[in-house]
Formats: C-alpha cells, sequence, structure tokens
C-alpha cells in the first residue's frame, strides 16, 4: 500500500501490532506475510509505518488498546505444540484455553515438557528472546546410555553444529543418564543437537527455570499467574534489555559459565 505522508514518523507496524498486546513482533510478522493484516483497509506490508488516525486490523478485526499485561508460568506436557497456528490442534493456545488472547515467548519443542512462558505483552517478548540479554535457562536431561566427565566437558566447552560453535554453559552430572543445563541461547532443538552431535539420543527433556522464574511444584498441564515479586524481579532483569529483532545466537568468544542461581 502507498505509505502515508507522515509515515517517517510513525510506528512500524510489528511494533504497532506487539505494542498493542495481540501478539509478539515475529508474530505480526507472519500475519503480514499472509495478507492478514490491513492499514487503512488496505492490505499491509512488513515496510509499513502507522500514524495517527491509521486503522490497522487482523482478518477484518480492528486492533484495540493494550490490555492488561498477562503473565503466565505452565508446565508444559510432552505432545503439546509451543505455537499459535490454529491449524495444529495441539496448540498450547487451545490447551490452556484461556479467555484473553495470549501466546507463548519462545517455543519448547513438542517432545520436551516443562516450563514456558505465556503473555499478552509483546514487549516483554522481544527482551526475553533476543539472545545477546543472555537470559539463563535451566533444564535436567536424560539420555539414552551412559554419560562421563568427558561428555560433561564435551556439553559445556561448546559443541560445534552447523550454525558454528555453542556458548560455553554450566553443565552438571545429577545420575548415571541423566544431567543438568544452563542455556543463555537459543538454538532450534539445541540441547538435542548438541547431544545427537556426541552420539547420545535425549530420551527426556525438562525445562525447569526461565531467569527467575521456576516449576517449583507447578503439575505437569497445569499453569499459574506470575505472582507480583516474580513481575517485579523479571523487571528488574530486564532492565537494561534489549527489544529489537534476535540477536545472533553464536558467541565464538564462548563467555565463561554461570551456575545456576540458589534458590
Amino acid at each position: 500500500m502507498a505509505q502515508p505522508k507522515d509515515a517517517p514518523q510513525g510506528l512500524s507496524l510489528n511494533k504497532y501490532i506487539s505494542d498493542s498486546g495481540f501478539c509478539s513482533r515475529r508474530e505480526a510478522d507472519k500475519l503480514i506475510e499472509q495478507a492478514r493484516v490491513t492499514i487503512n483497509d488496505e492490505l499491509a506490508q512488513k515496510t509499513d509505518r502507522v500514524s495517527a488516525g491509521d486503522v490497522v486490523e487482523i482478518d477484518g478485526e480492528p486492533i484495540r488498546t493494550k490490555a492488561k499485561p498477562i503473565y503466565i508460568a505452565f508446565h508444559k506436557p510432552q505432545g503439546v505444540t509451543s505455537t499459535t497456528d490454529v491449524k495444529d490442534k495441539t496448540n498450547i493456545i487451545y490447551y490452556i484455553n484461556h479467555p484473553k488472547r495470549i501466546f507463548p515467548i519462545g517455543r519448547l519443542d513438542k517432545d520436551s515438557e516443562g516450563l514456558i512462558f505465556l503473555t499478552n505483552d509483546g514487549d516483554v517478548v522481544n527482551k526475553i528472546l533476543r539472545a545477546g540479554n543472555n537470559h539463563e535457562k535451566e533444564y535436567t536431561v536424560s539420555v539414552d546410555k551412559p554419560i562421563d566427565h568427558e561428555f560433561i566437558m564435551a556439553m559445556g566447552n561448546g559443541v560445534r553444529l552447523a550454525e558454528g560453535v555453542t556458548k560455553k554453559c554450566y553443565v552438571r552430572q545429577e545420575g548415571n543418564r541423566r544431567f543438568r543445563i544452563v542455556l543463555t541461547q537459543g538454538l532450534n532443538r539445541q540441547i538435542r543437537r548438541m547431544c545427537e552431535s556426541l552420539g547420545y539420543k535425549v530420551e527426556r527433556l525438562t525445562r525447569l527455570r526461565i531467569m527467575n522464574i521456576t516449576l517449583s511444584d507447578l503439575p505437569v498441564g497445569k499453569w499459574r499467574y506470575f505472582t507480583q515479586d516474580e513481575v517485579n524481579k523479571l523487571n528488574r532483569m530486564l532492565e537494561g534489555s534489549g527489544k529489537t529483532e534476535e540477536a545472533s545466537i553464536i558467541d565464538e568468544g564462548r563467555p565463561q559459565p554461570r551456575k545456576p542461581r540458589r534458590k
């Protein structure tokens, strides 16, 4: 569509949608690509900007004023997909069936279980997902055969994948075939691929913690709202975090690993 005369002073379309609480910027870009977004009744493009008085619609419905922030911790079971795609009947939104429009922050493999956040706050999504902000995610992993010190050292020092060498990370053996790992990266199926590269197959993977929020005693398949203390601490941890597109998730410098925070 033609840009309004004052477009350079307007807001980028994906940020406008994200700021409304409808979805993240990444999901907004997908909606635009799918020709589901219009500005003033004209089909929108990714490069469009929104100015005062413009009417933005998704699937023919006007974008509403940003709702009160919702922050949810969900113990995702295996078999649930971390997507908002309505064609996928196993998607996380159908499973939770929350009365308000929410979307997941990041992904957790369908075959994995554990903690995942859902929200209507697009700014929080961008801050948490941007890899350059180095926000921790903690997992326990069980593999198909016994592990040893060499395996632990290899995982912790970085494993070469197609994208490059993964960042150094904290890894601790917790059993004959079980270990704990803390990542600050978000490569697709990263832990599974790291294990496969070393000749192991993941049999069970559970995410225990994202930043300051833990699963604690939340049962599988259940969700809860963040406490106000959790929200306050999360906001403090996000102060100074960038909100731009995801940074490169490969750090050839490979910083020193950090141990999990004590509860």
